[in-house]
């Protein structure tokens, strides 16, 4: 099986030792991405229904890089600073998996990387 690293500058770049994805044969993995906007290296918004949006862009944008799209999304992971953000986050993430939608776990976490309130991580197959 081949492994490829996937990156596009219409994503943030990866703060650290990680990829933006990684396809591995017909299955892609995209590291958890925070609400950063690449064009300013700045949050997408204060609030969490900004934050997941550009959340899902930057997902969208690393998936276009690897030639796919959302609707290759199998599994995701979200990563909420505040469980209380559930409703809104769930109701900006139903606009990106209007059907056939992914296995998800969405857990709350202690802190995040640069004090985000979310942060996506998704794996997608051809």
């Amino acid at each position: 099986m081949s492994k490829h690293t996937v990156y596009t500058s219409n994503a943030p770049a990866a703060i650290g030792p990680y990829s933006q994805a990684i396809r591995a044969g017909d299955t892609v993995y995209v590291s958890g991405q925070l609400p950063v906007n690449p064009a300013t290296g700045e949050f997408a918004g204060d609030d969490i229904s900004a934050q997941t949006r550009q959340s899902l862009e930057n997902i969208r944008a690393v998936l276009a890089a690897a030639g796919i799209s959302m609707s290759g999304v199998v599994k995701t992971t979200v990563f909420l600073k505040d469980m209380a953000d559930f409703a809104a986050m769930n109701k900006v993430y139903a606009e990106y998996f209007p059907d056939d939608c992914p296995a998800r776990s969405a857990v709350q976490v202690a802190c995040l990387p640069k004090d985000a309130r979310i942060e996506i991580e998704a794996v997608a197959v051809f």
